[in-house]
C-alpha cells in the first residue's frame, strides 16, 4: 500500500492524497468530501505530528463543533486515536490526556488541544477569551464546519492574530465537512470565488486506502437506491435539497471562451435592482439566429452570497456607466418593472434616479421589463434547451461568456420552489437569472429546428419504372 510517513520518528500514515492539505501554509484551508473519504482522519493525525514536532513549540490547537458535547464522541475520541497510532506504547509518555474538561497536551513541547461549542452568544463571548499558558492559538479545526454559522467563522478568524514568536508557526484554520448543501454559505465563502488565501480539498472514499471492501458494497447499493444521498456522501458533490431547477445546465456548450462581438450583432441591457441584497446587471449580444451570449456582467454583492452592498440607485447607475465602454452601442435596456413603483415618498423612483444619471452620461435608458416568474423560468429553459442539429450537436439559445462568473456560479444551482415547483425557490441567490429572465423574455425564444429531410416520391419512382419499362 503507497503511503507517505510525515516523519520518520513516528508510525503516522497518511493517505497520499491528502498530502497537499496537510503541506498548505493557506490561512484556510478547506476540506469537502464524502462519508469514509478518511479526511477527519487525516487532520486529527495530522495534527498531533505537528504539535509534538519540536519545531512547532508555542503553538495550541482549538478544536470547535457547534455542538460542545459533541465533541466528546468525534473529535476529542478521533485525536486520541490518532495519538495511539501515531505513538503506539510510548503514547502515555508522549501526552497527558484529560477527559474533564476535554484537553490533550504533548508532554515534549508544552502544545495543547482544547476543545469548545458554539450554540449560543455565551459560548461564543468564551471563545474570545481563550488563552494559553504558553505559546498561542495558532490552528483551529472546525469539523463538520456546515453546522456553524458565517458569524462563527468569523469570530474563531478575528482570533489568530499577532506577531509570532516562533518564526516556523503560522496562522491556519482548518475545516472538515460533507458539502450536504449547494446553497450553502461555506461555498459561496471558499469555493466560489478564487482567493489565494484559501485551500480547497476534495476526497472520496475511493481515494482512502485503509477503507475496508464491505464499505465499498455499503456505497455501491447506496448508488442504486439513493442517487442523491449518493452524490453527497459518495462522491463528495454539493447537494440540491429539491433538485436542480435548470438541470440541462452543461457547462460545455453554456459557456465559452469571451470573443469579440461582431458590431452588427444587437446589443442590448437588462437590470434587476438589489440594494440590501445583491443588484445584477447584464450585457448581451444577439447573433444571427437570435442566439444570446452575455458577454458582461456587474453584480453588486458585498463579498458574500445574497448580500447587498447598500448602495444608492445613482451609486449603482455610476457603475453602470463605468462598466459600458463609450461609444458602445445598446440598442435597448430593461429593469424590473417594479423599479417605476413609488415607494410612498414624493421624489423620483429607483429607475428614474438611475435613467437620470445615464441621460446625463448619454447611455441608454432603461424600460420596464416584462415580468411572470413562470414565464421568465420557460424563457431561459426554452433557451437553454436549444436544439439538436442535423449533425446532433446541441445548440444552445443563451450562451455565457466565461467572465460572468456570478451568473455562471448561481444559476445551475438554484432550485425548485417548494410550494410551486414551476418557479424558482426566491430563497437562492437568484438575482443573476432574475436579469437573464428578463433579458430572455424582451425577447421570446423559438428554436429553428432544422427542416426534415423531404420524403421520397414513391409514386414519381414508380411511374418513372413503368417509362422504362415501355421504352424497351
Amino acid at each position: 500500500m503507497k503511503v507517505y510517513t510525515a516523519t520518520a520518528r513516528y508510525n503516522a500514515r497518511f493517505n497520499p492524497i491528502f498530502a497537499p492539505l496537510n503541506e498548505t501554509r493557506c490561512r484556510y484551508r478547506v476540506a469537502k468530501g464524502s462519508a469514509g473519504s478518511g479526511k477527519s482522519v487525516n487532520v486529527a493525525q495530522d495534527f498531533i505530528v505537528k504539535l509534538m514536532n519540536k519545531d512547532n513549540v508555542g503553538a495550541n490547537l482549538l478544536v470547535v463543533r457547534k455542538i460542545d458535547e459533541s465533541n466528546r464522541d468525534s473529535t476529542y475520541a478521533e485525536l486520541k486515536a490518532a495519538i495511539y497510532r501515531v505513538c503506539g506504547s510510548t503514547a502515555q509518555h508522549a501526552w497527558t490526556i484529560r477527559s474533564s474538561p476535554l484537553e490533550l497536551e504533548c508532554k515534549y513541547t508544552g502544545n495543547k488541544i482544547i476543545f469548545r461549542g458554539m450554540k449560543d452568544d455565551s459560548q461564543r463571548e468564551k471563545v474570545k477569551s481563550i488563552s494559553f499558558e504558553r505559546g498561542k492559538l495558532v490552528w483551529i479545526w472546525l469539523e463538520e464546519a456546515t453546522e456553524l454559522d458565517e458569524e462563527d467563522i468569523d469570530i474563531l478568524d478575528d482570533r489568530l492574530r499577532g506577531e509570532l514568536e516562533n518564526p516556523n508557526l503560522y496562522y491556519q484554520m482548518t475545516l472538515t465537512f460533507n458539502p450536504v448543501s449547494i446553497n450553502h454559505w461555506i461555498k459561496g465563502r471558499f469555493f466560489d470565488i478564487p482567493n489565494p488565501d484559501v485551500f480547497t480539498h476534495h476526497s472520496t472514499y475511493l481515494d482512502n486506502q485503509f477503507i475496508d471492501e464491505a464499505y465499498h458494497r455499503r456505497m455501491l447499493l447506496r448508488k442504486e437506491t439513493d442517487p442523491n444521498g449518493y452524490r453527497v456522501y459518495g462522491l463528495g458533490q454539493w447537494g440540491l435539497t429539491g433538485g436542480r431547477f435548470f438541470n440541462m445546465w452543461d457547462e460545455a456548450i453554456h459557456v465559452c471562451e469571451p470573443f469579440e462581438v461582431p458590431k452588427e450583432w444587437i446589443r442590448f441591457r437588462s437590470m434587476d435592482w438589489g440594494s440590501y441584497h445583491p443588484y445584477a446587471v447584464g450585457w448581451f449580444a444577439v447573433d444571427y439566429d437570435g442566439r444570446l451570449y452575455m458577454y458582461r456582467e456587474l453584480y453588486g454583492w458585498g463579498g458574500k452570497p445574497n448580500v447587498g452592498t447598500k448602495e444608492t440607485a445613482r451609486e449603482v447607475a455610476k457603475h453602470i456607466v463605468e462598466a459600458e465602454p463609450k461609444g458602445e452601442e445598446i440598442s435597448y435596456a430593461v429593469l424590473d418593472n417594479a423599479c417605476w413603483n413609488k415607494t410612498g415618498t414624493t421624489g423620483p423612483t429607483i429607475a428614474e434616479e438611475i435613467n437620470n444619471v445615464l441621460v446625463k452620461a448619454n447611455k441608454t435608458l432603461f424600460i420596464p421589463c416584462e415580468k411572470g416568474r413562470s414565464q421568465m423560468a420557460e424563457q431561459i429553459r426554452l433557451r437553454l434547451s436549444g436544439y439538436k442539429a442535423k449533425d446532433g450537436t446541441h445548440v444552445p439559445g443563451l450562451v455565457f461568456f466565461k467572465n460572468c462568473i456570478h451568473a455562471i456560479r448561481t444559476i445551475p444551482n438554484l432550485t425548485h420552489d417548494k410550494h410551486d415547483p414551476e418557479k424558482v425557490d426566491t430563497n437562492g441567490e437568484d438575482h443573476m437569472n432574475d436579469l437573464v429572465g428578463y433579458g430572455c423574455l424582451s425577447r421570446p425564444y423559438t428554436p429553428q429546428l432544422p427542416e426534415p429531410e423531404k420524403p421520397k416520391d414513391r409514386w414519381r419512382k414508380r411511374e418513372k419504372t413503368n417509362q422504362d419499362w415501355m421504352a424497351m
